[in-house]
């Protein structure tokens, strides 16, 4: 009996993006105003922090948070947030559409993984523009704080590796939380709330975690680091390379450990959300 053919996983995805970036470049004009417009809205927000830091030192006190590493902090939140605007976004609020018409039985046909299907079909690439407003920025503030005539900061190779492998680990804890969110379109039929309650609880990430390490904002701190993990994915990464507080904090490495810990765990349980959702799910011609 012949063995059936496994789909080359890379390949297809070169394609999906391919497939996209034609799409996208046929209606140029369009996608020049998205980046224009997403741009525009990043450099307002630095704009936003440089008048903030005519006022303070720092983000929070005794936090290290001062002006260049916050910027690395700003950076690290547009990499990871762009990555998954550009790859996972567009696929996760086309779920609910793909139970409606049906077209989520043509994607249970295909011989290869609904889950990879579902979540890369279509790439988003004008959602990149920030991606490299972050990596400028990111550069910038290093180049800043390592140029510092009072302490400057040593570049380490296994801090930028670290630094990159975080991001990933980020991107990947945001896309499970996305694909748990767009699950519940088998059970729900539209969840447009609930992709508005992904902006919500996301936005916990988007700001140093010692500012809720005060009074009741520990329950929050506990929530989204623990229940939620969304607070490690800038946080980790953001540290690492930008080394606020000198002597570290005892509590970093344990951090990193568990953000690691984190993605893994939250990998596995989208997948199990997943896969309980496909098997509660009716075909449209049923």
């Amino acid at each position: 009996m012949p063995t059936p053919h496994r789909p080359h996983y890379g390949r297809v995805f070169l394609t999906f993006a391919r497939n996209s970036l034609i799409r996208d470049m046929t209606f140029r004009t369009n996608f020049i105003f998205q980046c224009i417009s997403s741009v525009s809205w990043t450099l307002m927000n630095i704009g936003f922090y440089m008048i903030i830091f005519q006022f303070t030192r720092s983000i929070g006190a005794d936090t290290g948070w001062e002006k260049y590493h916050f910027y690395i902090f700003l950076a690290t939140t547009w990499l990871i947030n762009s990555l998954v605007q550009a790859f996972f976004m567009p696929n996760a609020e086309e779920f609910s559409e793909l139970i409606r018409t049906g077209g989520l039985d043509f994607a249970l046909l295909k011989p290869i993984d609904t889950q990879f299907l579902i979540s890369f079909r279509r790439i988003d690439w004008s959602a990149l523009s920030n991606f490299f407003v972050g990596l400028a920025l990111l550069f910038w503030a290093v180049y800043r704080l390592m140029t510092d005539p009072v302490n400057p900061m040593t570049f380490s190779l296994l801090a930028a590796f670290l630094y990159v492998f975080y991001i990933g680990c980020g991107a990947l804890i945001m896309y499970s939380l996305m694909i748990c969110l767009s699950a519940t379109s088998v059970w729900l039929g539209r969840n447009q709330t609930l992709y508005n309650f992904w902006f919500y609880i996301t936005n916990f990430s988007r700001y140093p975690m010692e500012i809720y390490q005060r009074s009741w904002g520990w329950s929050l701190w506990g929530l989204f680091t623990f229940a939620i993990p969304v607070l490690v994915v800038v946080n980790v990464p953001a540290r690492i390379l930008a080394r606020p507080l000198d002597p570290r904090a005892w509590w970093e490495v344990p951090l990193a450990v568990y953000a690691l810990f984190a993605t893994v765990i939250s990998l596995a349980a989208s997948r199990w959300i997943f896969k309980k959702s496909l098997g509660a799910y009716r075909s449209a011609s049923s």
